[in-house]
């Protein structure tokens, strides 16, 4: 048997050995979608042990360790930091070939240097070496950063939020690292919630310093608020939805249906709450395109399954699935609409269901015009998708239906900052699959063609494509 997480780990050939070595390990990282805390790289944040920097927030690895039979007391309860470690640590033999696994022990191994495998017995001496390392400059958040080589981060914010930490990286930030927040409105698309809807109304009219309580002034305070993310940098929108909207609507009917929801007891109806929210999504793609900005779109979760640990637990602790909606007929009609008036911002597109692979990856030929080198994109592997099966699927995907050579490669779409190991993991299975091809005669044993599509996939594409 081989060992485990060598230098060449997941590089089953030599080709593949020198993609990787020679031109993907060392490239900067572009880390273009997260949801890392700007006040914490602002503040140069230092967590107080490995729990709190590994654990906290993950709901990776909350599921895993409630699948195991860990009671939650030891996840999101009150046990002592050491406590939820040590579970986790009896957790983590049991979760091989998932890819926490090898998540852990990369993470583990970068930055802390860690090689051995995390375990009941090993768990004390990891648990205080880490935490030990924490307490020292190079490993608070800013030197965390720096070790992983990330030049930019895009944070995902949302309108009504302050960017007063945006503004302080801006003009005091660390040198070499560009934090960039991301417009993300989905809680303005909320109105089949009107009670949530309308305080949250409320808090955007304050961020915007206007009243919201007309379908116009709702457009108004997020363009108003669009300007402000510009000002500090801003590059990329994002939404969270089930599917896109595009049903036909007309701008009285969407303020009719704003009215409605804003002043009327009764609830709105299925048809009324698609027409609104196809509205304000073809305003806001209208509005992303004029600042110039990438629009992404995150496509196709069922959201807050357990309604009972919803309530215990709030959202995003780990209750969400994948979901089997109606994606390609209302994305085509989104992107045309914005097309046919020469509207369409930059765009990617992440599917969370497998099915819809072939799917995305025709999709974006339809609207590539020439204009931007891979105007619309095929995003990476998302949630349940980004490991080892799901990235080679969704690599695989885009170099039969598109162009892999104008891919913009990964993200980590993580609240932890010691996820950046994910870009490894992914360069590793790109090149993986560019150097077992090569050796097997399906592509020319060409290393300066292979090598430099590597390094546009795994940097220089995102660089150029979003214009940091």
């Amino acid at each position: 048997m081989k060992p485990f997480l060598t230098d060449h780990f997941l590089l089953k050939t030599k080709t593949a050995q020198a993609l990787y070595h020679d031109h993907a390990a060392d490239l900067p990282i572009i880390d273009y979608h997260c949801h890392l805390s700007p006040q914490d790289i602002a503040e140069n944040r230092q967590f107080e042990n490995l729990t709190q920097i590994w654990l906290a927030g993950d709901h990776y690895k909350w599921r895993a360790m409630r699948t195991f039979g860990v009671p939650e007391k030891f996840i999101t309860g009150d046990a002592d930091d050491y406590e939820k470690f040590e579970k986790w640590a009896e957790v983590v033999p049991y979760t091989l070939r998932n890819p926490l696994y090898h998540w852990t022990h990369l993470e583990l191994k970068k930055p802390f240097g860690i090689n051995q495998l995390l375990n009941p017995a090993s768990a004390r001496d990891i648990y205080e070496t880490c935490t030990r390392l924490l307490q020292g400059p190079d490993f608070r958040v800013q030197g965390l950063l720096r070790q992983a080589k990330v030049e930019v981060v895009c944070s995902t914010d949302d309108p009504a939020d302050s960017l007063v930490w945006h503004e302080r990286l801006r003009s005091h930030g660390p040198g070499g690292l560009q934090v960039l927040p991301t417009f993300r409105p989905d809680k303005a698309l909320a109105i089949d919630q009107p009670a949530t809807w309308k305080r949250y109304l409320l808090r955007l009219g304050d961020a915007a310093n206007i009243e919201v309580s007309k379908y116009k002034h709702l457009l108004e305070a997020l363009a108003m608020r669009a300007e402000a993310f510009a000002d500090v940098g801003c590059k990329l929108a994002d939404h969270g939805l089930e599917q896109l909207y595009a049903d036909d609507v007309t701008e009285s009917q969407a303020k009719a249906i704003f009215k409605k929801a804003w002043t009327a007891d009764e609830p709105l109806t299925k048809k009324e709450v698609r027409k609104f929210r196809s509205a304000l999504l073809r305003f806001l793609g209208e509005l992303y395109h004029q600042k110039g900005w990438t629009q992404q779109f995150h496509l196709g979760a069922l959201r807050n399954n357990n309604t009972r640990l919803l309530r215990q637990l709030g959202p995003d602790t780990g209750f969400d699935s994948i979901g089997d909606f109606e994606q390609a007929r209302p994305l085509a009609k989104f992107l045309d609409k914005l097309d046919e008036k020469n509207q369409l911002a930059r765009t990617i597109l992440y599917n969370l269901n497998p099915r819809d692979n072939e799917l995305m990856a025709t999709m974006i030929g339809n609207f590539n015009d020439g204009s931007v080198r891979g105007k619309i994109q095929f995003g990476s592997g998302w949630w349940f998708l980004d490991q080892k099966d799901g990235m080679e699927k969704q690599l695989n995907a885009l170099s039969n239906m598109g162009l892999l050579s104008c891919f913009v490669g990964m993200l980590t779409d993580s609240r932890s900052f010691l996820s950046f190991p994910r870009h490894e993991y992914f360069r590793r299975i790109l090149c993986n699959l560019l150097g077992q091809e090569a050796e097997d005669g399906q592509l020319p044993p060409d290393l300066d063609l292979l090598g430099q599509i590597v390094r546009d996939v795994c940097y220089f594409n995102a660089k150029n494509y979003f214009n940091f």
